[in-house]
């Protein structure tokens, strides 16, 4: 390996690394948007509080990710739209697939579905610089969102308050398997800026 392969693969490390590390404070949106969700359109036991639940979830989780993804990411504008979008959209679907319901297949079912359509909107502005991973973002999302309401509910969390999404400790194992985006992204950036120079 020359000097400059060795350097430049220093460099990679350390660039993903960094990004991993400013990824992972990102957990903290889901129960700070479940909090302003909770505060402004209640419980998620109809229609519109379910829409509006998942806008505001949607938006606050967009904004703190997009910070997360740093300059590796889409602009931030695009990726807070979509998961703004997509929140309010898989919320609306996935709690009215359950009737609304607090039980834990309820709950997996929900995440699954919310989870697919945040997927599936991200995935849209990821493309195409995130290439063939974006395919698999939104079956990703919809398995992680459907483990982390399983975690929520199973290790007691008052779900009968029906919340727009799950807490903390299913935000945390979330967050910890999603790091593969933003490390991922920052090897590609980084390919892509060594190739243009």
């Amino acid at each position: 390996m020359t000097a400059a392969a060795a350097a430049l693969a220093t460099t990679m490390r350390s660039t993903r690394r960094r990004s991993i590390l400013r990824w992972l404070p990102t957990f903290l949106g889901y129960p700070l948007g479940g909090l302003a969700a909770e505060l402004i359109a209640g419980p998620v036991d109809g229609v519109g509080p379910a829409l509006l639940g998942g806008a505001i979830t949607g938006a606050v989780l967009g904004a703190v990710q997009s910070w997360g993804l740093g300059p590796v990411g889409p602009a931030a504008r695009r990726w807070i739209a979509a998961t703004t979008v997509g929140f309010a959209v898989g919320l609306g679907l996935g709690s009215a697939a359950v009737g609304y319901g607090t039980e834990l297949t309820d709950l997996v079912v929900q995440g699954a579905i919310c989870g697919l359509a945040v997927g599936a909107a991200q995935a849209f502005v990821l493309c195409p610089a995130a290439g063939r991973v974006s395919y698999l973002w939104a079956p990703a999302l919809s398995a992680l969102w459907a483990l982390g309401w399983g975690i929520t509910t199973s290790i007691g969390v008052d779900v009968e308050r029906q919340y727009t999404v799950f807490g903390s400790a299913g935000a945390l194992t979330v967050t910890v398997a999603t790091a593969a985006l933003p490390w991922f992204l920052a090897g590609r950036t980084r390919h892509n800026d060594t190739r243009s120079s």
